[in-house]
């Protein structure tokens, strides 16, 4: 079982603050995550600039909502600096050509797609020619939808994609969550598959860690409290540690040992299995019942399994009560 990647998903939550970018990388180092990511949307990249009404055109309200909430390139340099500085791998979604550009040049281990691209096909074949690791999230997807996706990234020959299952509801009750669908999704297409989790809680996680989820999205924030368009169903950072903590011990707990006993156990077995004793004094020759012999602890010489052929022995020698059963104490007919 390969170790499983977590991604700190800050999105967009450094609310044009470099400092707060700087900030949020921190938080993403110190909870143990395996990499950071940010969203970088170039307004004009994702949205029309004008919307039509009944009386013609308007200003798209979107674009200037999320030109306020941009980082310039020469700021997202900074912020790659900072994170690389602390050993943590960090990397974005991006939305347009430009995005991919400007993470080719910043160099990252991967290029994440969001759920609202999986049918953008040029955009795919775009992330998918650079040679860096796609990453497609499946939301607002059908199985189909998946498989033609899958299809752009291997027309290009890059190396298969990493799935990741996704509900596109923020928050996601975690009742909503479809957890199964990863066993799905691995079924399917025999590619590395994820979990972005879009849930309040580990719940979700942990059950996705042991359907083979090998790679997780969580979003993060420094205050749910925050304006934005992410903050609310974010994790703050104690929650983002917790999380982390929780998948990790899931992906211990899977782990497969060689030896199905270790020592630990087969101490334990020592004192909490039973053996056979004399339930009183036997003189030799004496032939055993049920009444003569004790099935209790610790464990003995001989054990339940071997009482069968224990009853109806016969003593080799007096026997003093409570001593352990031995197959050198008894003749068996």
């Amino acid at each position: 079982m390969n170790r499983i990647h977590i991604i700190a998903e800050a999105g967009t939550n450094h609310n044009a603050r470099l400092d707060t970018g700087k900030e949020l990388i921190d938080v993403a180092k110190a909870s143990g995550a395996d990499s950071v990511k940010f969203q970088i949307i170039y307004p004009e990249g994702l949205y029309i600039p004008r919307l039509q009404t009944s009386d013609g055109f308007e200003i798209n309200p979107a674009l200037e909502r999320r030109r306020q909430g941009m980082l310039s390139d020469a700021e997202y340099a900074d912020l790659w600096n900072h994170a690389l500085g602390l050993g943590l791998p960090i990397s974005a979604s991006v939305f347009d050509q430009r995005g991919i550009d400007l993470l080719v040049r910043l160099g990252v281990p991967y290029i994440k797609l969001a759920s609202c691209d999986l049918n953008n096909d040029g955009l795919i074949q775009s992330a998918s020619e650079t040679g860096l690791q796609v990453i497609l999230a499946t939301g607002m997807s059908t199985l189909a939808d998946v498989e033609h996706a899958i299809g752009v990234v291997q027309q290009t020959g890059a190396e298969a994609p990493v799935l990741l299952h996704c509900v596109s509801v923020y928050p996601t009750p975690v009742e909503r969550a479809n957890v199964g669908f990863v066993a799905t999704l691995k079924s399917a297409f025999g590619m590395p598959v994820g979990f972005s989790d879009h849930t309040e809680t580990d719940t979700a996680a942990i059950l996705a860690v042991a359907l083979g989820a090998t790679w997780f999205e969580k979003h993060f924030t420094l205050d749910r409290s925050s304006e934005g368009y992410d903050h609310a169903y974010a994790m703050e950072p104690s929650g983002l540690a917790g999380y982390i903590d929780s998948i990790r011990e899931a992906e211990s707990a899977l782990q497969t040992h060689h030896e199905k006993l270790s020592a630990e156990e087969l101490r334990v077995a020592g004192v909490a299995r039973r053996g056979l004793f004399a339930a009183t004094d036997f003189p030799s020759g004496h032939v055993l019942t049920p009444e003569d012999i004790l099935v209790v602890r610790p464990v003995g010489v001989l054990g339940p399994r071997d009482l069968p052929a224990v009853l109806g022995a016969r003593t080799t020698r007096a026997i003093e009560r409570h001593t352990p059963l031995s197959w050198d104490l008894l003749l068996i007919p």
